[in-house]
């Protein structure tokens, strides 16, 4: 297991914008996040905005040259959205033609119609792991729900019997598997190989899954006894559409991307020359950007075509699709800022330095620093960066399969117990009728359990 070792710095050491002492630091960092806390919380605040003034905030209780914290925020920022930009936003045109076509309803009823009341709980996590591969968290909450209540109430089902799985699904895709921004982010900043990461993300959410979503969900529904609200279920897209996409047509699809990325990964490890033509080909269909727009394209004949769209319906598809994820790029951009200020302030340097001697594993570390934003932000994705900036330097000398494990780590712990501060918070407590108490004793705690086991 690699270990913490301050030597790993000394090739790629900057010199900080700021000769603050480690004590002024650690100061400038705890004010800085809880600038952002109350911001966010008190302010009611939006993030990009408590960020920008987070990060500034930071280096001026470091006593950095305002000029250069500006420029250290913007520098962040700019690399942060060229990283991830486009990534983004392919995926939210691919989650906006799944969703419009009614490709994504398919797969629900298909999977749905061939379950039992035994199996549901499975099924649902299944459903939303599927569903949640390309989708946003918040766009897989929106377009579960609705299926989970209805479900609840036809079947008379406990509604967290069936709601924990369906939340468990999407929040270990979100936090753990690639093209999604978090891990993309981390991916980027660690230098690690997103095939291989991907595939041990996939590898660990499986158990996590499992752990989170249909187990706890026992508990969950002794603790927190509710039916499901009585409330206008929101009409799907699909029942607006005389015909839609197939089953395995709209799979294939979804799959399409992780598939690409999967082989470019497998293809590095049998073939592993840099020269070689087909691992060459390879690097290109495997990466994101190639393997995401591939999906998108292929999508316009599955699944826009199938569903009737025209020509003209696509550009005003892809115009709504990309209107919803400016907010989105903005805080994972202005969260790469505040990263490269906590970089370029010297704050990374200084916990390397002070933890030298702790002989606490690398992954431990890198969890552990996730927590802490999580817990301070309320934000898996500023968690996910600003962690990710702080421990990259320790993946400098580390093999392939530890940067992708160190990856995960920070992914694991940027979920650890969603609380108040969190909009997927309110975004459950809503959508489900539940109390702040009945909030944090399920939805909480299974973001907390999936922490935990995938970090483990």
């Amino acid at each position: 297991m690699t270990r913490l070792s301050v030597e790993m710095l000394a090739a790629d050491t900057v010199e900080p914008i700021t000769s603050a002492g480690h004590a002024q630091l650690g100061i400038a960092v705890l004010l800085g996040i809880a600038v952002i806390v109350l911001l966010i919380t008190k302010f009611k605040l939006h993030a990009f905005l408590s960020l920008t003034i987070g990060s500034l905030a930071l280096g001026a209780f470091a006593g950095a040259p305002l000029d250069k914290v500006i420029t250290s925020f913007t520098g962040g920022l700019g690399s942060t959205v060229a990283g991830v930009g486009v990534l983004i936003a392919l995926g939210a045109i691919l989650g906006k033609m799944l969703a419009d076509s009614g490709g994504a309803d398919q797969i629900v009823d298909t999977i749905l119609a061939k379950a039992t009341p035994r199996s549901m709980p499975w099924t649902m996590v299944l459903i939303a792991s599927v569903i949640g591969l390309p989708l946003f968290f918040e766009v897989g909450i929106v377009l579960l729900i609705p299926v989970v209540l209805m479900v609840a109430k036809r079947g008379n089902y406990s509604l967290m019997r069936i709601g924990i799985p369906a939340l468990a699904g999407l929040s270990v895709m979100h936090g753990l598997v690639p093209p999604h921004p978090g891990p993309l982010v981390a991916i980027d900043a660690l230098g690690a190989n997103l095939g291989v990461t991907l595939a041990l993300g996939v590898l660990i959410a499986i158990p996590t899954v499992i752990i989170a979503g249909p187990v706890f969900s026992k508990y969950a529904a002794r603790w927190v006894d509710v039916p499901a609200p009585d409330r206008m279920i929101p009409q799907r897209a699909s029942e607006e559409l005389e015909k839609r996409p197939g089953f395995g047509a709209t799979l294939a699809t979804i799959l399409l991307p992780v598939v690409l990325m999967l082989a470019k990964a497998l293809v590095d490890i049998v073939v592993d020359d840099p020269d070689n033509v087909v691992q060459r080909a390879f690097d290109v269909i495997g990466n994101p950007l190639i393997a995401l727009l591939a999906a998108v394209i292929v999508g316009i004949f599955t699944l826009l075509r199938p569903a009737g769209f025209g020509k003209d319906r696509l550009s005003g598809l892809v115009e709504k699709g990309l209107a919803p994820i400016a907010g989105i790029l903005l805080i994972v951009g202005a969260g790469g800022g505040f990263k490269q200020t906590l970089i370029d302030s010297g704050v990374g340097q200084m916990i390397l330095e002070i933890s030298e001697d702790w002989s606490i594993p690398a992954p431990l570390l890198a969890w552990l620093i996730a927590v802490a934003i999580r817990l301070a932000t309320g934000s898996a994705t500023v968690a996910t960066v600003s962690a990710a900036g702080l421990v990259a330097p320790l993946a400098a000398d580390m093999s392939t399969t530890h940067a992708a494990l160190l990856v995960l780590a920070i992914g694991a712990g940027s979920l650890f117990f969603s609380h108040v501060n969190d909009a997927g918070f309110w975004l459950v407590k809503e959508y489900f009728g539940l109390n702040v108490g009945q909030t944090v004793k399920t939805w909480s705690v299974m973001e907390t359990i999936i922490s935990v086991v995938a970090g483990a």
